[in-house]
């Protein structure tokens, strides 16, 4: 039977509204996996936004399903609505080259996106395409704004395109792997860096330790009101 892993989210603020939306998120995964004669393994993130995809319970899921397909117990991941997983069109991308990697299906019931089925697939792949067009644009529109500035004489530091999305698997994997381990299990899943290559320890230390700085100085200046 197949078993998928039915993930559930609100924010703080829909929280504070007596958990608003568990119940029906709940009900709308509920009917789906009953019409597809589904098991459902509940993982629940409260008070969490999806600015990131940096949360206990995701994480937890997204480890549960890189498991080699042989000895994995779950088939894939629903949500009733796709901005419960991830709010970001690039981070929702980087989930599907995940699953597409390790071979698990990804399922957002208000978009119609399973790639259990083709037509699904095919949904999923037009999201892909459009992520993988909007960073094109992006990345011409910030090679011109440095080669402009280059003319100025101004000096701009290299911008990373690293998808958030690797970038928080990168992290929850260091939480438990070396550095050697955790660039490997990065190239097992199909990730590449900001430059499209390869991992190895040391790129992976590099990432880590900008990333950090990163939350770090995000962190602050939060707390500062900045």
């Amino acid at each position: 039977m197949t078993t998928m892993i039915g993930y559930l989210r609100v924010s703080t603020e829909e929280q504070a509204n007596s958990g608003l939306g568990l119940d029906a998120q709940r009900e709308s995964i509920e009917r789906y996996a009953d019409a597809h004669g589904w098991a459902v393994a509940w993982y629940v993130d409260e008070g969490l936004s999806a600015k990131s995809l940096a949360r206990p319970q995701l994480q937890a899921a997204l480890t549960r399903l890189h498991v080699l397909p042989k000895r994995r117990d779950v088939d894939g991941i629903v949500v009733a609505k796709l901005d419960r997983l991830s709010r970001s069109v690039h981070d929702f991308s980087g989930i599907l080259k995940l699953a597409n990697a390790r071979k698990w299906a990804v399922v957002a019931i208000d978009l119609g996106v399973d790639t259990s089925t083709p037509t699904g697939k095919l949904v999923a792949n037009v999201m892909m395409s459009v992520a993988e067009w909007e960073r094109e644009v992006i990345g011409e529109r910030t090679s011109a704004a440095m080669q402009a500035a280059k003319r100025q004489g101004k000096h701009m530091g290299r911008v990373s395109a690293l998808p958030q999305s690797t970038g928080d698997r990168l992290l929850a994997l260091r939480a438990t792997h070396t550095l050697a381990k955790t660039a490997s299990q990065l190239n097992a899943e199909g990730l590449t860096t900001a430059t499209s290559k390869s991992w190895s320890a040391n790129c992976v230390a590099k990432v880590e330790m900008r990333l950090r700085d990163r939350r770090r100085v995000d962190s602050a200046s939060l707390q500062t009101g900045g």
